[in-house]
């Protein structure tokens, strides 16, 4: 069976439970109908189902995303990429699956998420959140390590993540975590987060040594406002809310990277034997919103140690700054849903090697119609390669994407 034919058989599948859950809720309700048990509306998360007591909530949404794109859509990565045959594409970018809620107690949440386009379960996680100062969570789930990973694709203020996120990222990873949020008096205001994970990326069922990955967070919320993971100031904050974030996370396994797909390698290495590769990264973060204006920012340091190669360790860093605007605050004839943003991305893959390094700066249009549930997004990004034993390679790209949750 080809890919396409096991993609349909799951979207069948799904369709399926979702149709059976939507009868025998409906035959419930059929059955009590003078308690009138259930309501049903359109929300913020899709089609809700909640009944009257509170007690559960099924939240059903859909979101699709439309992307062209010339010469090429993926970010290049090595010299050669700068001088393949243009590729002019329009594909479905993302297909996604979204069910969440919660069951017996309004504290007691669940999530999952499903990309139909690839077949790939990316979320399943429960939530306790009965306190603000101190909830768990239990699953697979994308780790808040990096703010612009952390932010859902579907409310990103750029088409896609920048040039940093693939050598960077930590992605999904499954295991258990804590978090809450510590209300103090003015400046005594934080977040945390702090999770054991398994540290073998998305889909992975086992361990491949006794290590875990250990990850933390801490964000400082010095205004006394919390700032939540989203792209583009759609709220239009009255007062300034800016926070201060420091992540760190190690781990040890036979990756160098991960992504949705799982674990992977970096350019450079290849995948390793068990717990060959011990990795420590640490990001600094800012961001801020403010009247319309947006901002956000991150500086990583990644340690790559090869256990099996006399600890030999390579330090990769890499930065990006992003910001946005809506200039209909300033200028009349300025629509009033049109922001423009901009991002400066560049990282150093080995920093010992000073002359080598990756750039990119790319420029944003974004126009919402119903804010991040329905915009149309249009960019031009310029690329440079510096490698000190070749000439420098540079190159442009455009691409214009619809988003749309349903």
């Amino acid at each position: 069976m080809c890919k396409a034919d096991k993609t349909i058989l799951v979207s069948k599948k799904l369709l399926l439970v979702l149709w059976l859950t939507i009868c025998l809720t409906a035959s419930a309700q059929q059955e009590k109908d003078t308690t009138k048990l259930m309501t049903v509306r359109y929300g913020n998360k899709g089609i809700e189902l909640r009944t009257k007591d509170n007690k559960f909530l099924f939240q059903l949404q859909s979101r699709l995303q439309f992307r062209f794109s010339t010469p090429y859509d993926a970010d290049p990565l090595t010299y050669d990429d700068y001088s393949q045959d243009a590729q002019t594409t329009f594909k479905i970018n993302r297909a996604r699956l979204k069910i969440g809620g919660h069951a017996f107690e309004p504290w007691l949440n669940y999530y999952w998420e499903y990309e139909l386009s690839q077949s790939n379960l990316l979320d399943f996680r429960i939530m306790i959140e009965k306190w603000e100062w101190l909830s768990f969570k239990a699953g697979q789930w994308k780790t808040e390590f990096t703010r612009e990973r952390y932010i859902s694709s579907g409310e990103q203020q750029m088409v896609e993540r920048s040039l940093i996120n693939r050598p960077f990222t930590v992605d999904r990873q499954l295991g258990v975590e804590v978090y809450g949020h510590l209300k103090g008096n003015g400046i005594a205001d934080f977040n945390y987060w702090f999770a054991a994970l398994t540290g073998t990326g998305r889909g992975s069922t086992e361990n491949d040594d006794g290590n875990l990955m250990y990850f933390g967070r801490t964000q400082w919320n010095f205004l006394g406002r919390f700032l939540d993971f989203e792209g583009s100031d759609l709220e239009f904050h009255e007062k300034l809310t800016p926070i201060i974030a420091f992540s760190a996370i190690t781990n040890r396994s036979p990756y160098t990277r991960f992504s949705q797909a799982g674990g992977g390698s970096l350019d450079g290495f290849e995948n390793g034997a068990p717990g060959q590769y011990r990795v420590n990264q640490w990001n600094f973060e800012s961001a801020f919103m403010y009247r319309g204006f947006s901002w956000q920012s991150e500086w990583h340091t990644k340690e790559i140690i090869d256990k099996l190669d006399n600890d030999q360790t390579t330090v990769l860093k890499g930065y990006y700054v992003q910001a946005g605007y809506f200039f209909h605050n300033i200028f009349d004839w300025w629509p009033k849903h049109l922001e423009m943003a901009g991002r400066h991305a560049a990282y150093r893959p080995d920093n010992s090697i000073r002359q080598n390094r990756q750039e990119e700066s790319t420029l944003a249009f974004n126009w919402f119609f119903k804010g991040h549930k329905n915009k149309l997004t249009t960019e031009v990004s310029y690329f440079s390669f510096q490698d000190k034993t070749l000439p420098l390679e540079q190159g442009w790209r455009f691409r214009i994407q619809w988003d749309i949750s349903l």
